[in-house]
């Protein structure tokens, strides 16, 4: 994927992580909340998977998301969070949701931590999200797990 790699370069290069690691760091996700991404391609099989909300930038959303996913909006920005509230307002706040990104490695990702706040703001309270460690391509697309691309 040799636009993805373009793509990561450009989001997690060193002004724009300055940026992002003061706007919402993934150290706001407690360990018990995280899932492996084995651990959610088998929740996804079950008869009430749980919702994954993207919560990174549509350019990688377009190019592979998980399969059933719902564009949500990057967590770093305004728009991405009120679109965020606006694809969750109607769901019980019980609702089972996985949040995930994928455009950097976790330590880096500006996405995972305002999305994971927001959701609990808004009193979500069974939300896991999914640990992509490297990034989508690497830690979903390549390891053979369900994809989806486009719309």
């Amino acid at each position: 994927m040799p636009q993805r790699r373009e793509v990561t370069k450009l989001l997690c290069g060193t002004p724009f992580l300055a940026r992002a690691a003061r706007a919402a760091a993934t150290d706001a996700v407690p360990a018990s909340a995280l899932l492996q991404p084995a651990q959610l391609a088998e929740l996804l099989k079950a008869d009430a998977p749980p919702l994954p909300l993207q919560v990174g930038f549509k350019t990688l959303y377009d190019q592979a998301h998980i399969p059933g996913s719902v564009y949500a909006g990057p967590g770093n920005a305004d728009n991405g969070l009120a679109n965020l509230k606006s694809q969750v307002e109607s769901l019980p706040r019980d609702r089972a949701l996985v949040i995930y990104c994928g455009c950097c490695p976790w330590v880096r990702c500006p996405n995972m931590g305002a999305a994971w706040d927001r959701l609990h703001a808004l009193g979500f309270s069974n939300v896991k999200a999914l640990m992509i460690t490297t990034n989508f391509g690497e830690d979903w697309v390549n390891k053979g797990y369900p994809v989806a691309r486009g719309e």
